[in-house]
């Protein structure tokens, strides 16, 4: 997709190109191999956000791995998280006694995967860590959630692409982008 296409002019600006986006995830993928060698992590992808983070992500980890999907809304049409999380699709398999990683589009106020993090570990797998594309610092409510896994830390902007939408929108931009407000100013 090039950048003159019709998605992109809806963007203030790229914040992370797809180049920078490949080598984090390449970077991160060997990091996990390292941290997880003898084991056989599940991976645990939050739809829909995720989705595209997760398929190259996986790509990149040289164990054998489980996956399994979730499906998590605190959000809607919104911009901003409602607070109220609910789970939309739960786990097909048991991780009980299981290496678990959550693999996550963007950690913003900390809420839904604060949540998550709760009842998984509820759910007695062995070990939990949180793989996240994107991390909002400056938004953090829950000021105690550790993202074991962070490729980009970015400021407090409004992003589609890669996965991350606006009302289902712009998941398939192939870059990181800061939306302009006029997009989503009258919601």
């Amino acid at each position: 997709m090039e950048k003159d296409c019709e998605l992109y002019k809806d963007l203030d600006r790229v914040l992370i190109t797809r180049d920078e986006i490949a080598a984090k995830v390449r970077e991160l993928g060997a990091q996990i191999t390292n941290d997880f060698r003898g084991k056989k992590p599940v991976l645990v992808c939050i739809l829909k956000g995720a989705s595209v983070f997760f398929t190259d992500l996986i790509r990149e980890i040289d164990l054998p791995v489980t996956l399994d999907f979730m499906a998590i809304s605190s959000y809607g049409s919104a911009t901003k998280t409602s607070g109220v999380v609910r789970i939309l699709k739960d786990l097909d398999h048991d991780i009980v006694g299981k290496d678990v990683i959550v693999v996550e589009d963007i950690v913003d106020t900390g809420i839904t995967l604060s949540y998550l993090k709760k009842i998984l570990e509820q759910r007695g797998a062995k070990s939990l860590k949180i793989a996240t594309l994107l991390d909002k610092p400056a938004r953090r409510k829950i000021q105690d959630l550790h993202v074991d896994y962070v490729c980009f830390d970015i400021p407090d902007a409004f992003v589609v692409g890669y996965g991350l939408d606006y009302d289902q929108v712009y998941r398939n931009l192939p870059d990181i982008g800061v939306l302009s407000p006029r997009i989503y100013a009258d919601n």
